[in-house]
């Protein structure tokens, strides 16, 4: 039982030392109390000693780990053979052993008949340097709650985007749309941030200032959360997780499928090698954004295809310089974008990347890090508020991910983010979920925003995929928008190799490569979103929906809530875009 409370707490691994601290210091404690006041003649005092024991070992049990732990944080269990879950088992045994040993000292020193009962005070001595022992290392190298997390003031005032520039259609347009769009969100950011930065600096606080979003990023636990919620510029005061350390790294995800010797099928189930070969149409001229695990550079499918220069690439959580992915959920969506040797839809198109994933999770901060990035991209060691270049924006963003609240995130967090990119005419395409075939389960930002196009997954059968999520969302916008393939689909894994996975991550960017094929094929639509929009509904072509069971109250308000308007069909979209 202590091991289990040890092990649930905490954000990604977190105090696992207590795994190995807490079971014997339970134990011990309860042996010494136990041991000290053995009975001699009243069984009362037996009783009383056992429940005394017992309540000893109960309250450190939920005492010692949970009392350091924010209500926010919980342990996921993530995949890897050597993340969480390898270290957690590792801990565990470790700290059975351990309790293990400590029982049979107590029955050989203390549980004989003949064995000397300790005195109380040398017992009192011995439970104090445990409980110090034991803190100690729960607080240091256990890394208990509070540890890392980092706090994300949100302000009340947001930047006004109305009345933008209509601007000329194509690139130059959206260029100009983009700029502007930077210009009014640095301006208010920098203006309206300039007291609470004042502040949070003199307190040592490390304010990071954001300006996609108005908010700024700060250290501070319950205390400074509080303060914060007070001032009168702040709306709301969220947790911006950090991962904390394990023991040694994870290793790198690698792919076993064979290497492709052709157009894969989820590229010919869309059409796109028939837009290649029949129109002669390949996505180049478009820059593709992904914001994910990261992209391995050198994997021969996707080399040739990276924009390169010095602002095409960040990664906030490790400072890398050069495209690099350990998770490989990131090489693999590039790869279906705009991957080469027939796994992605626009072999020809660009692409830039930014790492807001690290171990397969995030937080809103490093969800908007990278966002800003896109927006308006930096060089290496830059200050976005400073160096951004929006003339340098990719056209188009795949986002395999999203935020749910065991990250920080609430549903209005990322809004403003996603409202700014659209003013700027940038299309944003998004993942569903994969929390399926449960309705109203299109939840975790951005997903669910009226100004992305949201993606869910079918299979070689254009059945909806049983994990797609499903709308309805709030606010009545219908989602998901469109499906794509997403069972099985082969693309690029780091170290060269290449895997079949499912997910809406996987059919999320194979839309982003159709939009590049459709902005390619006709750059005066590049920028306008909308209208990419309803060509990418009015040409799809129709799926099957699936339901948990045959009940009416399964059907999530009606088909359109499951398949969206259909599978997009590149060819059919290409031609509209051409018109």
């Amino acid at each position: 039982a202590l091991l289990l409370l040890a092990a649930g707490t905490g954000q990604s691994g977190a105090q696992l030392p207590a795994l190995l601290t807490l079971p014997p210091a339970g134990f011990t404690l309860a042996a010494l109390w136990a041991a000290t006041w053995r009975p001699t003649v009243d069984p009362a005092d037996a009783a009383h000693a056992g429940r005394t024991a017992t309540g000893w070992l109960v309250g450190l049990g939920a005492l010692g780990p949970l009392a350091f732990t924010d209500p926010e944080e919980i342990s996921l269990l993530l995949v890897g053979t050597r993340d969480v879950p390898f270290w957690v088992a590792a801990a565990a045994g470790a700290g059975l052993a351990v309790a293990v040993g400590v029982a049979i000292g107590y029955a050989v020193l203390l549980a004989r008949r003949s064995a000397r009962t300790p005195s109380r005070r040398l017992a009192a001595v011995a439970a104090v340097v445990l409980l110090v022992t034991f803190g100690v290392v729960d607080v240091g190298p256990g890394q208990p709650g509070l540890y890392g997390e980092r706090l994300l003031v949100v302000l009340r005032e947001q930047a006004d985007l109305n009345g933008l520039p209509a601007g000329v259609p194509g690139r130059a347009g959206r260029d100009a749309r983009a700029t502007e769009v930077y210009r009014r969100l640095v301006d208010t950011a920098e203006r309206s941030q300039t007291d609470l930065r004042r502040d949070l600096s003199r307190l040592g606080l490390d304010p990071v200032s954001y300006y996609l979003v108005n908010a700024v990023e700060v250290d501070g636990g319950p205390a400074v959360r509080a303060w914060l919620a007070r001032r009168p510029e702040v709306a709301r005061v969220l947790v911006s997780q950090r991962l904390r350390p394990l023991p040694a790294p994870a290793g790198q995800s690698r792919g076993t499928a064979p290497a492709p010797t052709g157009p894969q099928w989820n590229i010919r189930q869309l059409g796109a090698d028939q837009v290649w070969s029949q129109l002669g149409v390949t996505g180049a001229g478009i820059v593709v954004g992904s914001s994910d695990s990261g992209v391995d550079g050198t994997h021969p499918a996707l080399r040739a295809g990276f924009r390169g220069g010095n602002d095409s690439w960040y990664d906030p959580w490790n400072d890398t310089r050069s495209p690099t992915d350990k998770g490989g959920h990131g090489t693999h969506t590039v790869g279906s974008a705009v991957g080469r040797d027939g796994i992605g839809v626009a072999p020809d198109a660009q692409w830039v990347g930014c790492v807001n994933l690290d171990r397969n999770l995030g937080s809103p901060g490093h969800y908007l890090d990278c966002l800003q990035f896109m927006l308006a991209p930096f060089p290496a060691g830059g200050d976005p508020f400073t160096d951004g270049r929006p003339e340098r924006a990719p056209q188009v963003l795949t986002n395999s991910w999203g935020c749910p609240s065991i990250e920080g995130c609430d549903q209005r967090v990322l809004r403003p983010a996603t409202a700014a990119l659209d003013a700027a005419g940038i299309f944003v395409v998004a993942a569903a979920g994969n929390t399926g075939p449960w309705c109203a389960s299109i939840d975790d930002p951005p997903a669910p925003y009226p100004d992305v196009l949201t993606v869910g997954a079918v299979d070689a059968q254009r059945r909806v995929a049983e994990f797609s999520s499903r709308g309805p969302v709030p606010g009545g916008v219908g989602k998901p928008d469109v499906l794509a393939p997403g069972v099985g689909v082969v693309s690029a894994m780091p170290g060269g190799g290449y895997a079949a996975l499912d997910g809406t991550s996987m059919a999320t960017p194979q839309v982003a490569g159709v939009v590049a094929l459709m902005w390619s094929a006709n750059p005066a639509l590049v920028g306008d979103l909308a209208r990419t929009r309803q060509i990418l509904r009015d040409t799809a072509t129709p799926a099957v929906p699936t339901y948990r069971s045959r009940n009416p109250a399964d059907a999530c308000g009606g088909p359109a809530n499951v398949t969206g308007a259909g599978q997009v069909d590149a060819l059919a979209a290409v031609r509209a875009a051409r018109r």
